[in-house]
Protein backbone atom coordinates (compact mmCIF):
# COMPACT_ATOMS: atom_id res chain seq x y z
CA UNK A 1 0.00 0.00 0.00
CA UNK A 2 1.47 3.35 -0.99
CA UNK A 3 1.85 6.08 1.62
CA UNK A 4 -0.59 8.28 -0.28
CA UNK A 5 -3.35 5.70 0.14
CA UNK A 6 -3.74 5.15 -3.60
CA UNK A 7 -5.14 1.85 -4.77
CA UNK A 8 -2.45 -0.67 -5.56
CA UNK A 9 -1.96 -1.15 -9.27
CA UNK A 10 0.08 -3.73 -11.11
CA UNK A 11 2.95 -3.01 -13.45
CA UNK A 12 0.61 -3.18 -16.44
CA UNK A 13 -1.65 -0.54 -14.94
CA UNK A 14 -4.57 -2.65 -13.75
CA UNK A 15 -6.11 -2.71 -10.31
CA UNK A 16 -5.41 -5.83 -8.26
CA UNK A 17 -8.39 -8.17 -8.71
CA UNK A 18 -9.26 -6.74 -12.16
CA UNK A 19 -7.83 -8.46 -15.22
CA UNK A 20 -5.81 -6.22 -17.54
CA UNK A 21 -7.99 -5.24 -20.49
CA UNK A 22 -5.40 -5.21 -23.31
CA UNK A 23 -3.76 -8.40 -22.08
CA UNK A 24 -6.86 -10.31 -20.99
CA UNK A 25 -8.58 -13.10 -22.85
CA UNK A 26 -11.17 -11.39 -25.08
CA UNK A 27 -13.63 -14.03 -23.86
CA UNK A 28 -13.87 -12.06 -20.61
CA UNK A 29 -15.98 -9.41 -22.25
CA UNK A 30 -18.54 -12.01 -23.27
CA UNK A 31 -19.61 -13.08 -19.78
CA UNK A 32 -21.28 -11.56 -16.72
CA UNK A 33 -21.88 -13.11 -13.31
CA UNK A 34 -24.99 -12.72 -11.16
CA UNK A 35 -24.33 -13.70 -7.52
CA UNK A 36 -24.72 -12.77 -3.87
CA UNK A 37 -22.13 -10.43 -2.38
CA UNK A 38 -23.04 -10.87 1.26
CA UNK A 39 -26.78 -10.22 1.41
CA UNK A 40 -26.75 -8.17 -1.81
CA UNK A 41 -27.49 -9.64 -5.23
CA UNK A 42 -25.06 -8.16 -7.78
CA UNK A 43 -24.56 -8.43 -11.53
CA UNK A 44 -20.98 -7.78 -12.65
CA UNK A 45 -18.66 -8.62 -15.49
CA UNK A 46 -16.56 -11.75 -15.20
CA UNK A 47 -13.42 -9.62 -15.55
CA UNK A 48 -13.99 -7.79 -12.26
CA UNK A 49 -15.75 -10.49 -10.23
CA UNK A 50 -13.73 -13.63 -10.95
CA UNK A 51 -11.74 -13.36 -7.70
CA UNK A 52 -14.75 -13.27 -5.35
CA UNK A 53 -14.92 -15.98 -2.68
CA UNK A 54 -17.48 -18.03 -4.57
CA UNK A 55 -16.88 -20.99 -2.27
CA UNK A 56 -18.70 -18.98 0.43
CA UNK A 57 -21.61 -17.43 -1.47
CA UNK A 58 -25.28 -18.28 -1.03
CA UNK A 59 -27.06 -20.20 -3.81
CA UNK A 60 -28.60 -18.04 -6.53
CA UNK A 61 -31.62 -20.31 -6.71
CA UNK A 62 -33.53 -22.41 -4.23
CA UNK A 63 -33.53 -26.21 -3.94
CA UNK A 64 -36.99 -27.63 -4.42
CA UNK A 65 -38.45 -31.11 -4.35
CA UNK A 66 -41.72 -31.73 -6.15
CA UNK A 67 -43.85 -34.78 -5.48
CA UNK A 68 -43.64 -37.18 -8.38
CA UNK A 69 -40.63 -35.40 -9.86
CA UNK A 70 -37.62 -37.18 -11.32
CA UNK A 71 -35.08 -35.52 -9.00
CA UNK A 72 -34.61 -35.13 -5.28
CA UNK A 73 -33.21 -31.97 -3.71
CA UNK A 74 -31.74 -31.65 -0.25
CA UNK A 75 -28.86 -30.49 1.92
CA UNK A 76 -25.63 -32.33 2.63
CA UNK A 77 -23.73 -31.48 5.80
CA UNK A 78 -20.15 -31.00 4.64
CA UNK A 79 -17.23 -31.95 6.86
CA UNK A 80 -15.10 -29.65 4.69
CA UNK A 81 -17.13 -26.49 5.24
CA UNK A 82 -18.84 -27.48 8.53
CA UNK A 83 -22.04 -26.26 6.95
CA UNK A 84 -24.84 -27.53 4.73
CA UNK A 85 -24.41 -27.53 0.95
CA UNK A 86 -27.44 -27.90 -1.27
CA UNK A 87 -28.00 -30.37 -4.09
CA UNK A 88 -30.75 -30.88 -6.65
CA UNK A 89 -30.47 -34.61 -7.34
CA UNK A 90 -29.04 -37.83 -5.94
CA UNK A 91 -26.30 -37.55 -8.56
CA UNK A 92 -25.30 -34.14 -7.22
CA UNK A 93 -25.48 -35.50 -3.67
CA UNK A 94 -23.04 -38.26 -4.61
CA UNK A 95 -20.66 -35.74 -6.17
CA UNK A 96 -20.84 -33.67 -2.99
CA UNK A 97 -19.78 -36.72 -0.97
CA UNK A 98 -16.77 -37.23 -3.26
CA UNK A 99 -15.83 -33.55 -3.08
CA UNK A 100 -16.23 -33.57 0.69
CA UNK A 101 -13.83 -36.50 0.95
CA UNK A 102 -11.19 -34.95 -1.33
CA UNK A 103 -8.31 -33.55 0.77
CA UNK A 104 -7.52 -31.03 -2.00
CA UNK A 105 -10.95 -29.41 -1.58
CA UNK A 106 -11.17 -26.69 1.08
CA UNK A 107 -14.41 -24.96 0.07
CA UNK A 108 -17.66 -25.88 -1.70
CA UNK A 109 -20.71 -23.82 -2.67
CA UNK A 110 -23.73 -24.92 -4.69
CA UNK A 111 -25.41 -22.86 -7.42
CA UNK A 112 -22.80 -20.11 -6.81
CA UNK A 113 -23.74 -17.77 -9.66
CA UNK A 114 -25.63 -17.29 -12.89
CA UNK A 115 -23.26 -17.11 -15.85
CA UNK A 116 -24.69 -14.80 -18.54
CA UNK A 117 -23.63 -14.68 -22.19
CA UNK A 118 -24.99 -14.26 -25.72
CA UNK A 119 -24.76 -17.26 -28.01
CA UNK A 120 -25.07 -15.25 -31.22
CA UNK A 121 -28.82 -15.46 -31.45
CA UNK A 122 -30.11 -14.89 -27.95
CA UNK A 123 -29.12 -14.25 -24.35
CA UNK A 124 -28.32 -17.34 -22.32
CA UNK A 125 -27.64 -18.06 -18.67
CA UNK A 126 -26.44 -21.07 -16.70
CA UNK A 127 -25.99 -21.77 -12.98
CA UNK A 128 -23.18 -24.30 -12.45
CA UNK A 129 -23.86 -26.92 -9.81
CA UNK A 130 -20.81 -26.25 -7.63
CA UNK A 131 -17.91 -23.92 -7.14
CA UNK A 132 -14.95 -25.57 -5.44
CA UNK A 133 -11.89 -23.95 -3.89
CA UNK A 134 -8.78 -26.11 -3.98
CA UNK A 135 -5.96 -26.12 -1.43
CA UNK A 136 -3.57 -24.37 -3.82
CA UNK A 137 -6.03 -21.51 -4.29
CA UNK A 138 -7.39 -22.50 -7.68
CA UNK A 139 -11.08 -22.30 -8.45
CA UNK A 140 -12.99 -25.20 -9.96
CA UNK A 141 -16.47 -25.11 -11.47
CA UNK A 142 -18.30 -28.44 -11.44
CA UNK A 143 -21.38 -29.38 -13.45
CA UNK A 144 -23.06 -32.72 -12.76
CA UNK A 145 -25.00 -34.40 -15.57
CA UNK A 146 -25.23 -38.02 -16.67
CA UNK A 147 -23.85 -38.63 -20.16
CA UNK A 148 -27.24 -39.68 -21.52
CA UNK A 149 -28.93 -36.53 -20.15
CA UNK A 150 -26.88 -33.98 -22.09
CA UNK A 151 -29.02 -32.33 -24.77
CA UNK A 152 -27.95 -29.55 -27.13
CA UNK A 153 -28.87 -26.82 -24.64
CA UNK A 154 -26.85 -28.44 -21.84
CA UNK A 155 -23.89 -29.07 -24.14
CA UNK A 156 -23.90 -25.41 -25.15
CA UNK A 157 -24.06 -24.29 -21.53
CA UNK A 158 -21.15 -26.53 -20.55
CA UNK A 159 -19.08 -25.31 -23.48
CA UNK A 160 -19.73 -21.69 -22.52
CA UNK A 161 -18.89 -22.39 -18.87
CA UNK A 162 -15.62 -24.02 -19.91
CA UNK A 163 -14.67 -20.99 -22.03
CA UNK A 164 -15.44 -18.62 -19.16
CA UNK A 165 -13.43 -20.71 -16.71
CA UNK A 166 -10.47 -20.94 -19.03
CA UNK A 167 -10.44 -17.14 -19.40
CA UNK A 168 -9.94 -16.62 -15.64
CA UNK A 169 -7.79 -19.65 -14.83
CA UNK A 170 -10.47 -21.79 -13.23
CA UNK A 171 -10.87 -25.46 -13.94
CA UNK A 172 -14.13 -26.64 -15.45
CA UNK A 173 -15.25 -30.22 -14.82
CA UNK A 174 -18.36 -31.93 -16.09
CA UNK A 175 -18.92 -35.18 -14.23
CA UNK A 176 -21.45 -37.94 -14.73
CA UNK A 177 -22.44 -41.09 -12.86
CA UNK A 178 -19.64 -42.27 -10.53
CA UNK A 179 -18.45 -45.85 -10.36
CA UNK A 180 -21.07 -47.77 -8.33
CA UNK A 181 -18.57 -49.63 -6.14
CA UNK A 182 -16.63 -46.49 -5.31
CA UNK A 183 -19.84 -44.60 -4.58
CA UNK A 184 -21.28 -47.33 -2.36
CA UNK A 185 -18.11 -47.31 -0.27
CA UNK A 186 -17.95 -43.53 -0.05
CA UNK A 187 -21.60 -43.25 0.95
CA UNK A 188 -20.88 -45.65 3.78
CA UNK A 189 -17.74 -43.86 4.93
CA UNK A 190 -19.50 -40.49 4.73
CA UNK A 191 -21.66 -41.58 7.67
CA UNK A 192 -18.50 -41.26 9.76
CA UNK A 193 -17.26 -37.96 8.33
CA UNK A 194 -18.02 -35.90 11.43
CA UNK A 195 -15.05 -35.19 13.65
CA UNK A 196 -16.75 -36.68 16.70
CA UNK A 197 -16.24 -40.13 15.14
CA UNK A 198 -12.49 -39.68 15.48
CA UNK A 199 -12.30 -38.19 18.96
CA UNK A 200 -11.00 -41.37 20.57
CA UNK A 201 -7.36 -40.55 19.97
CA UNK A 202 -6.19 -43.62 21.87
CA UNK A 203 -8.21 -45.84 19.51
CA UNK A 204 -6.99 -43.91 16.46
CA UNK A 205 -3.37 -44.34 17.56
CA UNK A 206 -3.86 -48.10 18.02
CA UNK A 207 -5.44 -48.40 14.60
CA UNK A 208 -2.63 -46.51 12.91
CA UNK A 209 -0.17 -48.84 14.64
CA UNK A 210 -2.14 -51.99 13.74
CA UNK A 211 -2.43 -50.99 10.08
CA UNK A 212 1.19 -49.96 9.80
CA UNK A 213 1.34 -53.13 7.73
CA UNK A 214 -1.61 -54.04 5.46
CA UNK A 215 -4.20 -56.21 7.19
CA UNK A 216 -7.87 -57.23 6.75
CA UNK A 217 -10.27 -54.57 7.98
CA UNK A 218 -12.14 -56.56 10.63
CA UNK A 219 -9.07 -58.45 11.84
CA UNK A 220 -7.25 -55.17 12.37
CA UNK A 221 -10.24 -53.65 14.15
CA UNK A 222 -10.44 -56.64 16.52
CA UNK A 223 -6.73 -56.37 17.24
CA UNK A 224 -7.20 -52.69 18.14
CA UNK A 225 -10.02 -53.39 20.60
CA UNK A 226 -13.77 -53.87 20.81
CA UNK A 227 -15.06 -53.54 17.21
CA UNK A 228 -18.17 -51.75 18.50
CA UNK A 229 -15.92 -48.91 19.69
CA UNK A 230 -13.16 -49.26 17.12
CA UNK A 231 -15.04 -49.43 13.80
CA UNK A 232 -16.49 -45.88 13.88
CA UNK A 233 -12.99 -44.53 14.44
CA UNK A 234 -11.61 -46.78 11.70
CA UNK A 235 -14.24 -45.59 9.20
CA UNK A 236 -13.50 -41.98 10.11
CA UNK A 237 -9.80 -42.54 9.50
CA UNK A 238 -10.59 -44.08 6.13
CA UNK A 239 -12.87 -41.17 5.26
CA UNK A 240 -10.21 -38.62 6.20
CA UNK A 241 -7.51 -40.74 4.49
CA UNK A 242 -5.40 -41.04 7.59
CA UNK A 243 -5.68 -44.73 6.64
CA UNK A 244 -6.04 -45.91 3.06
CA UNK A 245 -7.74 -48.90 1.51
CA UNK A 246 -9.03 -49.81 -1.94
CA UNK A 247 -12.51 -48.31 -2.18
CA UNK A 248 -12.79 -48.51 -5.96
CA UNK A 249 -12.59 -52.20 -6.86
CA UNK A 250 -14.60 -53.98 -4.16
CA UNK A 251 -17.12 -53.25 -1.46
CA UNK A 252 -15.85 -52.73 2.05
CA UNK A 253 -16.53 -55.80 4.16
CA UNK A 254 -15.27 -57.96 6.95
CA UNK A 255 -13.04 -59.94 4.58
CA UNK A 256 -11.07 -56.88 3.39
Amino acid sequence: MSSSGERVRGRLGWTVGELAGPYADPTLGSFDLDFYDGNTRVHRSLAVSWNACFEKVDPVRSFRWTKGGDSFAGWHWSATTCDHVGYESWLERDRLILLDADPEVIGIASQPFWLHWHDGSRKRRHAPDFFVRLADGRGQVVDVRADDRIDDAAAGAFEAAERACRAVGWEFVRVGVPDPVLMANMRWLSRYRRRRCGRRQDVADRLVSVFDEPAPLLAGAVEAGDPFLVLPVLFHLLWSRALVTDVASRLLGSDI
